[in-house]
């Protein structure tokens, strides 16, 4: 895999999150952004096609989470609707000791994710195809993750109800947003309660060398969820917690 791109603005953006990536970590980047715009030809993964919008928009943003998790660590992380794999296939390239599962309800993404992941060579990275509300409910996935992250669109109230049920007790779930929310965070405070969790933390800033607002909201998993939840698919957008 040889680097036919200009990497030098990823270069400062890295530089300023703290990160260090190796020259086939970069490679690795590169091809998974190649396979992106081919795959994007006949499917629809993104909007954003531009090399340096993608890596900016698409892979620092997913990186970003380093502001507020240690990610050299042999974390498991589960990217609740991880689309094209952001931010979990991201997070794999970056840090490799993390396990990463990826969640998603449309096969066919995940066919572009397992094709990603087979050209990288990547190791300890799975794909699974079903719905947080069904998957949440099977032993295998239920609180067994250090880490649920995810940059879906949705309210924080149904993205806990999402995501909760997949952390252990003692771990977190941490929501990607793009805008300042604090009604949304009041309306879910009490959603939290009933699903095992606790606010944490946020962490505002602008994503590198941009004026790219970003929040990273962090919910700690203080007690099991309550077993009926995820309720049925569906439910927890329609009709969010209150």
């Amino acid at each position: 895999m040889a680097i036919d791109h200009d990497l030098s603005q990823f270069d400062k953006d890295l530089h300023e999150l703290g990160i260090t990536l190796s020259d086939l970590q970069k490679q690795q980047f590169v091809r998974y952004y190649e396979l992106l715009i081919e795959w994007n030809s006949f499917m629809n993964l993104t909007a954003i096609t531009d090399f340096d919008e993608v890596f900016k928009k698409h892979f620092v943003d997913s990186l970003s989470l380093i502001k507020v998790a240690d990610l050299d660590r042999e974390f498991s992380v589960i990217d609740v609707g991880t689309g094209a794999g952001f931010p979990g296939l991201c997070l794999k390239i970056a840090f490799p000791k993390l396990h990463i599962t990826l969640l998603d309800s449309l096969n066919k993404r995940l066919n572009f994710l397992n094709e990603v992941i087979d050209d990288l060579g990547l190791k300890d990275i799975k794909t699974i195809h079903g719905r947080a509300e069904d998957i949440a409910k099977k032993s295998d996935y239920r609180e067994q993750f250090d880490i649920s992250v995810s940059r879906a669109v949705a309210n924080l109230t149904t993205l806990s109800e999402y995501c909760l049920p997949f952390v252990k007790v003692g771990g977190r779930f941490i929501a990607y947003k793009s805008e300042k929310i604090e009604e949304e965070k009041k309306t879910a405070s009490s959603a939290l309660k009933i699903l095992g969790g606790e606010f944490e933390s946020e962490e505002s800033f602008y994503l590198p060398g941009s004026d790219l607002y970003r929040n990273l909201y962090s919910i700690s998993k203080v007690s099991k969820t309550p077993g009926k939840y995820p309720r049925k698919a569906g439910l927890p957008l329609k009709e969010p917690l209150k």
